[in-house]
């Protein structure tokens, strides 16, 4: 197990913050403020919380999926309702499930009021006005991405007016799917081809860009996913192609390097901005014989996970994307995808990556009866691994080879394993074995746990919100 030790380095989209609040017109009267919003934002998903860390939708989702085990001797009460599916809404005490509702929609209030401020101002310099407002809306459509995949049907609140949106029932997820398809389309067209500073100006080498402003590629990368989950597959397969073919850009590259920081297989990253540390997700995954110690480091792969790679897949070899410690004659397995906990910043936490166009193509050709050419996009992903092509060769095997692969390439990474098995209907299948597993017997799966809670103080405040059937 590798650990780097070092120095933090200075923040390159740092930007001094605004004087007002974001909801103040003199925000959006001067470049330097208008792009110290978006750049807040980006700021605050890199820090510990709703985005990554111990509180984040990856650790919530991999502990609801058959991805992570929770450690015996941790005792908190939300993690035991995520790791068991027995989330509940009972009360503000007894609210488990619903952690994540009122951050993403704290997001989607800032991005609304960036959206606004920014259509109202007339002094912003043309050029830092199109690519903030692309920023705001490619940030609304990736929250609401998560707030429908988590919840279900949610209120589509798209301006800052906290009287309309305090009252607002739940859109339909049709309805919400069509919005972020709208705001991707619109940021597409908004967004820099290239990587800015946080100056929004270009680096002066293709090399030195950092890659963690949003530009029109993230936007394609992200379109392409809503597109597959919505079932068009033409579209899909038309936005994973634009990123794939973009190979003066963007290319796969050796598994222990993924996740660099501005690795040419990042389409958009999240710098870390704690002094002196890589990213939270090392600081939550990464075990030593000391650890598991209960609430920073709370969880470990699962069985289910771990017997799911197949023989010679080098991802799952030691040191790769995986790693142990042994604690008590115990060996403990965890994600090893970031390795730094305390360095010089080497990685920064990847949030599109072109991997994942490569299935989501693959899926899309699969659909359309594609089948060598998905089994093509498939066996990119297959050869970095170190294993053979795959055999599948027709639509239902090619399916299952596919999603067998998003298993073992993206685990741990944005709740894809647990948006696959719900989005495929294989989540009764799975969770019906894995729940009884997980609770010693004691609970068992029923079909309405795959979306959560809804936030029961916002029940009670909004008579036009209704709860998710089951709770």
């Amino acid at each position: 197990m590798i650990i780097v030790l070092g120095t933090s380095c200075k923040k390159i989209v740092q930007v001094d913050a605004p004087y007002t609040s974001i909801s103040d017109e003199n925000v959006f009267k001067e470049d330097n403020n208008a792009i110290a919003v978006l750049t807040g934002i980006f700021t605050q998903m890199s820090q510990a919380g709703t985005m990554t860390g111990n509180s984040s939708i990856n650790l919530y989702a991999g502990l609801s999926a058959d991805e992570l085990v929770l450690y015996n001797s941790n005792p908190l009460p939300n993690y035991v309702s995520y790791y068991t599916n027995s989330l509940l809404a009972l009360s503000p005490a007894q609210n488990y499930g619903s952690e994540l509702w009122s951050p993403l929609y704290s997001y989607i209030y800032q991005c609304n009021a960036a959206i606004e401020g920014l259509n109202g101002s007339t002094s912003l310099t043309a050029s830092v006005k199109k690519q903030l407002l692309g920023e705001a809306k490619f940030l609304r459509a990736f929250f609401y991405f998560y707030l429908v995949n988590l919840y279900g049907d949610v209120p589509l609140a798209l301006s800052a007016d906290y009287k309309v949106n305090g009252s607002l029932a739940r859109s339909s997820t049709p309805a919400v799917y069509q919005q972020i398809i709208i705001d991707l389309n619109d940021a597409k067209e908004l967004l820099s081809s290239d990587y800015l500073n946080g100056n929004l100006k270009n680096y002066p080498s293709s090399l030195l860009a950092e890659r963690v402003r949003p530009n029109k590629w993230a936007a394609i990368a992200l379109l392409a996913r809503v597109q597959l989950y919505a079932g068009n597959w033409s579209d899909a397969e038309s936005s994973a192609s634009d990123l794939i073919e973009n190979n003066t850009m963007y290319d796969t590259v050796a598994l222990n390097d993924v996740f660099l920081k501005n690795s040419r297989e990042a389409i958009w990253q999240l710098q870390p901005v704690r002094g002196g540390s890589n990213t939270e997700e090392a600081k939550t995954f990464i075990l030593s014989p000391d650890l598991p110690n209960g609430y920073d480091r709370p969880v470990y792969l699962s069985s289910q996970l771990l017997n799911s790679f197949e023989l010679n897949d080098q991802r799952k070899v030691a040191g790769n994307w995986i790693d142990s410690c042994t604690l008590l004659g115990t060996t403990y397995f965890f994600p090893f995808k970031y390795k730094n906990i305390e360095a010089t910043v080497t990685e920064y936490f990847m949030v599109l990556r072109l991997g994942e166009q490569y299935l989501i193509r693959s899926e899309a050709r699969a659909n359309l009866g594609n089948i060598n050419g998905g089994a093509s996009d498939l066996n990119v992903i297959r050869a970095r691994a170190g294993l053979s092509p795959t055999t599948a060769n027709d639509q239902n095997s090619l399916m299952s080879a596919i999603l067998h692969e998003n298993q073992v390439e993206l685990f741990t990474e944005w709740a894809n394993r647990w948006f696959d098995l719900k989005r495929t209907g294989k989540v009764d299948a799975v969770m019906n074995i894995v729940t009884p597993m997980k609770s010693n017997g004691a609970v068992h799966w029923q079909s309405y746990q795959q979306i959560y809670p809804i936030l029961f103080s916002d029940l009670k405040k909004n008579q036009s919100l209704k709860q998710n059937l089951g709770y």
